[in-house]
């Protein structure tokens, strides 16, 4: 069997995985993430997808993820005033494939972090690697698998593994390329205690002019995760206070920002190089194929990549058959999920009158033909 060892760069979602992944699989895993924190994850919450629920059952954490997480079982879509557009059962945009749910980052970070650190299938550390090395920032890695470290230091792997985000040092050092692309949006996440602003339930899109979208997503526990974002022609934060931008919007939204002076911001970018391995390298993760979050894919993407590559290299004979057959494999599912975006943003930047007549009479309808290709296993 193909047995590299392997060098995990980056202690996110996607590193984790997929260092729980090899684990499992019997493979010797290095993870190393540069914050010292250990990669706690930034952000506030996180909506997951059925085929991102899906990958963690296949993970072996999916009940731990069901313990913490908040059923999502209804989408909605509102104006910005509160009126509604389209209301719908997300089983029926993902029948059989599994329940939706929505939980913070940190947690699911923590559910990872603890499996990866509980070693093996067996749950025993086997001396298959150390959980995480934190504090430990990548420098440069060479195509024969030379890695250097920000203290000097040098190591020799088999494998490196860029998982290290949008911003990746192993994309950067490695394969070089277009740096990723703005989209022209910003975007603002935080999570507020909803106790004192009653009926927020599941899943709940706010659309305004000006590409202004207010989503909210319970989270249980008196908790609610609250995504705003706004078109922009350059990736810098407005002047002021951001929750002016949102001024005119109803329901619960008003007091709801009263809680997001603290708010997480983001310019979103999007990757625009298709080419995630080299003979000894490979990205997964937001350091492969960042993209918008209109269809909430990115996590369930990196989900997905960890699955897929620990399956090709216990699989194929060797390292590059198993890279070949790992870009295979996602390529097409990623460019479904870009192409899916940039039409859901488009239809969402449509003159009032008409996205909201296209969300009245087709909502449902769009979402199901967004996600249907997902349904087969990656």
């Amino acid at each position: 069997m193909n047995r590299p060892r392997t060098l995990i760069v980056g202690a996110g979602i996607s590193g984790l995985a997929l260092a729980k992944a090899l684990r499992d699989r019997g493979l010797e895993v290095d993870v190393v993430e540069r914050r010292a924190d250990g990669g706690g994850a930034i952000g506030a919450g996180l909506y997951l997808p059925a085929n991102a629920v899906r990958a963690l059952r296949s993970l072996g954490v999916g009940d731990e993820v069901a313990e913490r997480a908040q059923p999502v079982t209804r989408q909605r879509i509102h104006d910005h005033r509160g009126r509604p557009l389209t209301e719908f059962e997300v089983d029926r945009v993902w029948g059989e494939v599994g329940p939706c749910r929505a939980i913070t980052r940190g947690e699911l970070h923590e559910v990872l972090r603890t499996a990866v650190r509980a070693g093996g299938a067996s749950g025993v550390d086997e001396g298959r690697g150390a959980a995480v090395r934190a504090a430990t920032e990548v420098t440069a890695v060479t195509d024969e698998g030379t890695v250097t470290f920000a203290d000097g230091t040098t190591g020799a792997y088999d494998l490196v593994v860029g998982a290290d985000g949008i911003n990746s040092t192993v994309r950067r050092t490695v394969f070089g390329g277009p740096e990723p692309r703005f989209l022209g949006q910003l975007c603002w996440r935080f999570i507020a205690d909803d106790t004192a602003v009653p009926g927020i339930t599941d899943w709940t899109a706010r659309v305004g002019d000006r590409g202004r979208t207010f989503l909210t997503v319970q989270l249980g526990g008196g908790r609610v995760y609250c995504y705003a974002d706004i078109n922009s022609p350059v990736p810098t934060p407005p002047a002021g206070d951001w929750r002016t931008l949102f001024a005119d919007f109803g329901g619960p939204v008003p007091r709801l920002l009263e809680q997001g002076a603290q708010a997480y911001f983001a310019a979103l970018h999007e990757s625009r190089s298709t080419a995630w391995t080299r003979a000894r390298t490979v990205l997964v993760g937001d350091a492969a194929h960042a993209f918008s979050p209109s269809m909430a894919q990115g996590g369930a993407m990196a989900l997905e990549d960890a699955l897929v590559l620990a399956d090709t290299l216990r699989a194929e004979p060797d390292v590059p058959s198993a890279l070949a057959a790992y870009q295979a494999r996602r390529a097409g599912r990623v460019a479904w999920v870009v192409a899916q975006n940039h039409r859901r943003d488009k239809a969402r930047n449509l003159p009032t009158p008409l996205r909201n007549l296209t969300f009245r009479r087709a909502g449902e309808r769009l979402f199901k033909s967004n996600h249907a290709p997902l349904h087969a296993l990656p």
